[in-house]
């Protein structure tokens, strides 16, 4: 995965990809992509020359690495309106997701302040505590808990 983010980075000194900026006037920086264990979230504009780029990037990453990307299990999530986002989706040859969504169980794009996003997160963390707490729990502890 070393070897897709420098390809990225290049291509994003070199102009043909573009990331988003955080930060402000003092300083920023700029986010093209973003890599956990073996996914991948990469950031760019939304016009055809930024998407052929991003395919470029990946088929040469394949050519060097080996590794297949499974493009099936790719999606192309829009932020804002993008009226052609199926068009761009097709140049890359992967799916179309709409916001809010799911990743690594974790709510993006929802409203960070509604509740309703959160209850879930919150129960499914509850039960794995409590299942936990039935493990690793002595019987005494077990007692002042429920107590």
């Amino acid at each position: 995965m070393e070897a897709l983010s420098r390809m990225v980075i290049a291509a994003v000194e070199g102009g043909f990809f573009s990331g988003f900026s955080v930060g402000d006037i003092h300083g920023s920086t700029i986010i093209s992509h973003l890599l956990f264990a073996d996914d991948t979230l990469l950031f760019c504009e939304a016009n055809a020359g930024h998407i052929k780029s991003l395919k470029a990037i990946l088929l040469c990453f394949e050519a060097v690495s080996g590794l297949k990307i499974n493009l099936a299990k790719t999606e192309m999530v829009a932020v804002g309106n993008v009226s052609n986002i199926r068009g761009l989706a097709n140049i890359l040859g992967c799916g179309v997701s709409l916001l809010p969504l799911k990743y690594l169980g974790l709510p993006l794009g929802a409203s960070f302040k509604a509740k309703s996003i959160w209850e879930v997160v919150l129960e499914k963390f509850e039960r794995r505590l409590a299942g936990w707490k039935r493990l690793y729990l002595s019987k005494g502890g077990k007692i002042t808990l429920i107590k």
